[in-house]
């Protein structure tokens, strides 16, 4: 087993008054050649937006786009002729493909919008570009990592998918847990990001934002504290 620590303290971070910002990978103003990706995971964006303000319209592509909101809703826009808003519990995804443009602003005019952006590099370029937005409460198994995002070959029709074999799972556990984790195959690592409260694995503790990249193993006991939140990013390293 291979490892590398990605302490929440040691993250890029931004103040542009509108928009705070930590960054885990290089991005915008931020740049550590130690830190410009995990395997396909591209970004992973920690983002708090003040009410009424956003990202105005801008254009991607060939990249797969997910946005996770903790608290406030995301209303969003795009070329595509999508418009509405996305709340916590649910989660969007966006493969920009060949080309797309879209904004994303806080819906609420009082309260900040926090959200995860996280872009992950597609297998195959140029794809119709799409989107998807779904609740994941009936996807989600108590006290377990359950996948919400997974690739598009694997995908059952209640899942969201992305071009990619990558495997997005987010897991909340109201008692302590000793946790078994098995990675999906050979070439394979895990980004594991606490959300909230504390895990240990692979002898290292993670707090609140801290994270964990793992490689060159099959699997993983990981030991979660009661009240834990946490997203897991497996991607092709």
């Amino acid at each position: 087993m291979k490892k590398i620590l990605y302490p929440s303290n040691t993250r890029g971070s931004a103040d542009y008054g509108w928009l705070k910002a930590n960054y885990s990978f290089s991005f915008a103003n931020y740049y550590d050649p130690q830190r410009i990706q995990f395997g396909a995971l591209r970004v992973l964006n920690d983002d708090s937006i003040a009410p009424g303000m956003g990202f105005g319209k801008h254009p991607h592509d060939n990249m797969e786009i997910v946005t996770i909101p903790l608290s406030g809703g995301v209303l969003h826009e795009d070329s595509m002729g999508h418009k509405g808003t996305v709340m916590p519990g649910e989660v969007q995804v966006m493969s920009a493909g060949s080309g797309v443009t879209h904004s994303e602003f806080n819906a609420s005019t009082t309260e900040p919008l926090k959200l995860f952006q996280i872009w992950v590099f597609p297998d195959r370029q140029n794809v119709s570009p799409r989107y998807a937005q779904k609740t994941i409460a009936s996807l989600l198994k108590k006290n377990e990592l359950s996948p919400i995002v997974v690739p598009r070959d694997s995908a059952k029709e209640d899942q969201l998918w992305i071009h990619q074999n990558a495997y997005f799972y987010w897991g909340e556990f109201d008692s302590d847990q000793n946790y078994s984790f098995s990675l999906s195959g050979p070439g394979q690592g895990l980004y594991l990001m606490v959300v909230e409260g504390s895990a240990t694995l692979a002898d290292q503790t993670l707090n609140v934002r801290d994270a964990l990249g793992i490689w060159d193993c099959e699997s993983l006991e990981i030991s979660i504290k009661a009240n834990t939140k946490i997203l897991a990013l497996e991607v092709p390293l």
